[in-house]
């Protein structure tokens, strides 16, 4: 186990070195020029001719962009491991506080999301394995699609829009911390929250009725119904556990959103997380707020998905790591 866990810690630093490259090659690669942009949006003016270049040079220096990219990647990555990922080219603000201070908001409604989406998945999931072929089978089958193909923007703009109307309500727009009023804060996330999690059961959900299926038909299954075990125990203890392996699997490849966040309901429902700051880096070309963020997601995301491996462990016996 110990050398499994090293041989993965090891394969981590190169794939998040690729990551990093791609990421810092491509947003500079976006049309755009994110100093030019700035003084603009500060009341610069082309107009200016020779000093506004004069201040476009001056401000490129300042702000490093004035070597070849592959110097700034290295001086960006060798901040990266003091600690230190660079500020905000707009506001000077260091990267590394804009991401202690957004991740809260997203870890929140990743999480929300995520218990919200097992348990609609996991309780659907099992009864229409064991209730196969019968019309609540079928019901069940057609809610999964039906939360695979709705898109969460439609959803959750018919949740902010028409209750509006109808109704004269909308849900919260100012953020408030947990730690100051939790009963408001998790009011503002319920809504959120829910259209998350139910639009990311779909898959957890079919998945989940697939492989109890497949277990339900092992030979230790029928063993235990011949013994006249009851259909819970036969259910809960004997197949379940061996069912979770690939569904573990699914729920891994959600972390994303649990540590970005969903950019889109982050958008709509005003929540100030990664996912919204993301969206505001790429379009001001932020290019230290892109490249820290980035490689932070991709960080824990690496590290989830080892621990999600050293699951199937505690699954399934059978597993071993060598």
């Amino acid at each position: 186990m110990t050398a499994y866990v090293i041989r993965r810690l090891a394969l981590i630093v190169p794939t998040i070195f690729l990551v990093t490259v791609i990421v810092f090659l491509t947003i500079r690669l976006i049309p755009g020029d994110a100093v030019r942009q700035m003084l603009m949006g500060q009341g610069g003016s082309k107009a200016a001719g020779t000093d506004f270049e004069v201040t476009v040079e001056t401000l490129r220096r300042q702000l490093g962009l004035d070597v070849p990219i592959h110097i700034q990647y290295v001086r960006w990555v060798g901040n990266a491991f003091k600690g230190d990922l660079g500020k905000s080219i707009w506001t000077g603000a260091p990267v590394t506080e804009l991401i202690t201070h957004r991740f809260p908001v997203s870890l929140e409604l990743g999480l929300l999301g995520m218990v919200t989406a097992l348990l609609i998945a996991f309780p659907i999931g099992i009864y229409s394995a064991v209730r196969q072929d019968t019309a609540g089978d079928y019901l069940a089958r057609s809610f999964a699609i039906l939360c695979i193909a709705v898109p969460s923007f439609w959803l959750a703009t018919l949740v902010v829009v028409y209750p509006s109307i109808w109704w004269g309500w909308t849900p919260p727009v100012e953020y408030i911390p947990f730690v100051e009023d939790p009963a408001a804060n998790l009011k503002q996330f319920i809504i959120p929250a829910l259209i998350l999690g139910m639009l990311t059961s779909g898959t957890t959900m079919r998945m989940t009725r697939t492989m109890m299926l497949e277990v339900l038909r092992q030979d230790y299954v029928r063993t235990a119904w011949a013994k006249g075990l009851s259909e819970r125990i036969v259910v809960m203890r004997h197949a379940l556990k061996n069912a979770l392996i690939p569904v573990v699997t699914i729920v891994g490849m959600n972390v994303p959103v649990i540590v970005g966040g969903s950019v889109i309901l982050e958008q709509i429902f005003t929540l100030p997380g990664l996912g919204r700051l993301m969206l505001d880096a790429i379009g001001n070309r932020d290019y230290t707020i892109i490249s820290g963020l980035n490689l932070f997601v991709a960080s824990v995301v690496l590290v989830a998905n080892m621990a999600v491996d050293l699951a199937y462990g505690y699954l399934d016996p059978r597993v071993k790591y060598d």
